[in-house]
């Protein structure tokens, strides 16, 4: 999704670093992969990437974090 809308992102892996899935995992709340920020906001996996999409809120996110 996000690379149809030509943003850039870094793709960090985190299943073979446990110390980078723990610094996630404490800073999500959450153990699942992926965890998606924009910016400093924690968006969640996929599925909340696609319904902010869905809910015309997506563009205005990256709208937000590109201006800053």
């Amino acid at each position: 999704m996000l690379d149809s809308k030509s943003v850039e992102y870094a793709d960090i892996g985190v299943d073979a670093r446990p110390e980078l899935r723990r610094e996630m995992t404490e800073k999500s709340g959450r153990r699942t992969v992926p965890q998606i920020w924009i910016g400093e906001h924690h968006v969640g996996g996929y599925d909340d990437l696609a319904r902010l999409e869905q809910l015309g809120q997506l563009d205005e996110l990256l709208k937000e974090v590109a201006s800053a």
